[in-house]
């Protein structure tokens, strides 16, 4: 869940209009009126966005790179907002909030269900009633079916990055991705390589919806699509919007 080198690259990298779809959803399920907790942050491109159309945000994530990153677009931007340094896990430094997102399966990046239960619950405990949880995870149909044997390569005058992944050996539902990148070093003549292993997990929707309930969550909607197309098993995405009790 440490991005290290792979911050400088994640921009570039990462398709920019999906954020833009991301803005959309959460626009549809929310008020300009709110304030916003972008949990899992990255390099701050939904937050930005959000903050340009009116909203009080709040950006938030593991990652010391990506925030640094997120400032500096937010500056760029010319949009107040705060950033913090937290563990999804651990909310307790931050405040009370009207809806809560966190998009980009970041929530696949935790190791076990009781990590999950117990993000849902500091994400409950830090909505005001009535308040809205939007967030997306990958299914097990791309765990399963889409990721293994994936790849991904990238190069252009200075930089190359390569992408492969396989699916979890012993846990259900899990896959491994493996990063490298490669970054030319004029005082070297030489490039400097780094690699990474990332874990992403993902459970079936009866899960996600259990555990919802159990942090105090209620009319959960599942859909597709970015919301656009209702729920569907074998799909690589799932959105959920989910309210907390009044």
């Amino acid at each position: 869940m440490i991005y290290h080198e792979f911050a400088k690259f994640y921009d570039d990298l990462f398709d920019d209009t999906l954020y833009d779809r991301w803005l959309t959803y959460t626009i549809e399920r929310t008020s300009p009126n709110d304030r916003v907790l972008d949990l899992a942050c990255g390099t701050g491109k939904l937050a930005v966005r959000l903050a340009d159309r009116g909203y009080s945000v709040t950006g938030a994530d593991l990652s010391e790179d990506m925030l640094t990153m997120a400032d500096q677009l937010a500056r760029q931007a010319n949009v107040q907002m705060s950033f913090f340094q937290v563990d999804m896990r651990d909310l307790g430094i931050l405040g009370d909030y009207d809806a809560i997102t966190c998009f980009d399966d970041s929530l696949c990046y935790l190791e076990t269900p009781a990590d999950l239960a117990q993000t849902f619950s500091e994400v409950s405990n830090h909505l005001a009633g009535g308040g809205t949880f939007l967030f997306d995870v990958i299914s097990p149909y791309q765990t399963d079916q889409v990721y293994p044997g994936y790849m991904y390569n990238f190069q252009d005058d200075d930089r190359a990055f390569m992408w492969t992944s396989y699916a979890g050996d012993t846990i259900p539902h899990t896959v491994e991705h493996e990063l490298s990148f490669f970054l030319y070093n004029a005082g070297k003549d030489a490039y400097d390589v780094y690699h990474e292993l990332h874990h992403e997990r993902t459970y079936p929707v009866e899960t996600y919806l259990k555990q919802l309930k159990d942090a105090g969550f209620e009319n959960v909607r599942v859909t597709t699509d970015f919301g656009a197309a209702d729920y569907q098993p074998n799909v690589k995405r799932w959105f959920f919007e989910a309210k907390k009790e009044s």
